[in-house]
């Protein structure tokens, strides 16, 4: 993998080189490999630390490329911090309306000449005992790749290389999905949950 791992030297910006470098040194690398099309979901796992966020939002600097991340529309309503959110490429979601909001975000997605966004489908940083499915349904129904992204703590990595292309067959994606996630731990491995879906 180490083909993949990004280097601040070949970075083009100072605010990429910046970024990686306050990773840098507190340890952390960050392996990329390109996106595998203009459009689909980054599966972010294992999500049990606030940690997860700086290092994610610092990475997305690094990479300089514009993923947006969802969150419930009321966080996006508070003075300052709405904005700031929407800076950091915040999406707001409706959760009061479940029913449209695949169909919604797969439109909206699609509306765009690129659009990628982050899910973490724990949706805690407690423990859960299953992931939401929201982010599978999403990627069937607007047709776009995934692209599995961890953060490794024991590692300090955060890779963004596996590229996965959901086939329908449930049982068939998700061992994939954990065969790529499998050994990679969160700040705290006790709440990760375990990666399968939540029976609707």
């Amino acid at each position: 993998m180490d083909q993949y791992k990004l280097q601040a030297r070949n970075l083009p910006t100072l605010k990429q080189r910046l970024a990686l470098r306050v990773l840098q040194a507190f340890g952390w690398k960050i392996q990329f490999r390109p996106l595998p099309g203009p459009r689909g979901i980054c599966v972010v796992y294992p999500h049990t630390s606030n940690w997860d966020f700086p290092i994610g939002v610092l990475g997305k600097w690094a990479l300089d490329l514009k993923f947006r991340w969802l969150a419930k529309d009321s966080l996006f309503k508070i003075p300052l911090l709405g904005r700031w959110f929407y800076y950091l490429g915040g999406a707001p979601v409706d959760r009061s309306a479940p029913q449209g909001l695949i169909q919604a975000q797969a439109d909206a997605m699609l509306k765009e000449d690129w659009y990628w966004v982050g899910i973490t489908p724990e949706g805690t940083r407690s423990y859960k005992p299953y992931w939401k499915s929201g982010f599978y349904q999403l990627a069937m129904t607007a047709k776009v790749p995934l692209v599995l992204v961890y953060m490794d703590y024991p590692r300090k990595l955060l890779s963004l290389v596996d590229h996965l292309w959901l086939s329908g067959d449930e049982e068939q994606d998700m061992a994939a999905i954990r065969a790529v996630f499998e050994g990679h731990l969160g700040k705290h491995p006790e709440l990760m949950a375990p990666i399968v879906l939540r029976q609707r």
